[in-house]
């Protein structure tokens, strides 16, 4: 099968090249950098370079390659953490997930793809209800105005692809990524991690919202499993043992040889990092992922983030 992977260098898409190699596929992915081709070819995929926020440059690169499943994991959620640089990537992933969305469908649509795969998360699951909640959870309705913008783009991105009638739209709600090559690993340029270890990343609050985790690894052969055998709606990718803030982050900052991380009120944390860094932190909602074992056949090699983290961070 032939599969394009838009955003065939970032944290999933690098392992998905690799994972769908070695099934025997054949895999065209996208880079904005030149400089980031060699390291595709040596994936096993043909790299091409893409502008996704131009639609003649999406348009001409899907008709070229004429693949029967695209791929959207692109995100441009990798860089410095100072506020600035993180309200920036925020606002270039939202583009991404309304406008570059647009485009990968017309283009698929176009050259007569039979299914489209796209990365959401589930950091913004609906503020009611228990701990834990499957697919018929919808985002939430009344995010803080500063998330405002990003539930709306997970929106548009939700049902742009899951509403296509021509070819099979679906949609992955993704847990907090951890492992090589994200944030939460024990790489020295690790983003999230560099945080922790400068205690930088407090729980706030009573630190009760459900985070919902999966190694990266996993996301990339839950994925894979969406490309073979997926059919069109949403489907939760993520461990067994959704957990609070208070109860995980200890765990991975002693996975990380770091100190405690500190206790800080949400009072104190609101109008510095906004309200909805706290409301994430205070009231996120964790997933199940029954539905991608039952339907994909997909059987995550980290259950926990418990084992994840004592093992699969390197």
């Amino acid at each position: 099968m032939k599969i394009f992977i838009a955003g065939a260098t970032g944290a999933v898409g690098s392992r998905l090249v690799t994972q769908l190699v070695a099934r025997g596929h054949e895999v065209v992915g996208t880079t904005r950098s030149a400089a980031r081709t060699g390291a595709l070819r040596a994936l096993g995929a043909e790299p091409v370079i893409v502008d996704a926020l131009d639609p003649d440059s999406v348009a001409d690169a899907v008709a070229k390659a004429e693949p029967e499943v695209i791929v959207h994991q692109l995100t441009a959620l990798s860089g410095p953490a100072g506020l600035k640089s993180v309200k920036r990537m925020a606002a270039a992933t939202n583009r991404l997930r309304t406008e570059g969305t647009d485009h990968l469908l017309a283009a698929g649509r176009a050259v007569g793809i039979r299914r489209f795969v796209a990365q959401s998360n589930a950091l913004w699951m609906e503020r009611t209800g228990g701990p834990v909640t499957d697919e018929s959870g919808r985002l939430e309705p009344n995010p803080p105005p500063d998330g405002a913008e990003a539930v709306a783009a997970l929106r548009h991105l939700e049902e742009s692809v899951t509403g296509i009638s021509w070819a099979e739209g679906i949609a992955l709600r993704y847990g907090g990524f951890y492992g090589p090559g994200t944030g939460m690993s024990a790489a020295p340029d690790a983003v999230m991690a560099a945080q922790i270890r400068r205690r930088k990343f407090p729980i706030v609050g009573g630190g009760g919202g459900v985070w919902s985790l999966v190694h990266i690894a996993d996301a990339a052969s839950a994925t894979v499993a969406a490309i073979e055998r997926g059919t069109s709606g949403i489907y939760h990718v993520a461990d067994d043992e959704p957990a609070p803030v208070h109860v995980w982050l200890p765990e991975l900052a002693h996975a990380l040889g770091a100190k405690p991380p500190r206790r800080i009120p949400a009072w104190l944390v609101r109008p510095l990092a906004g309200k909805a860094a706290v409301d994430t932190m205070t009231r996120a909602r964790g997933i199940s992922s029954e539905k991608a074992k039952r339907e994909l056949n997909w059987t995550p090699a980290y259950p926990s983030w418990r084992t994840g983290f004592t093992q699969g961070l390197e």
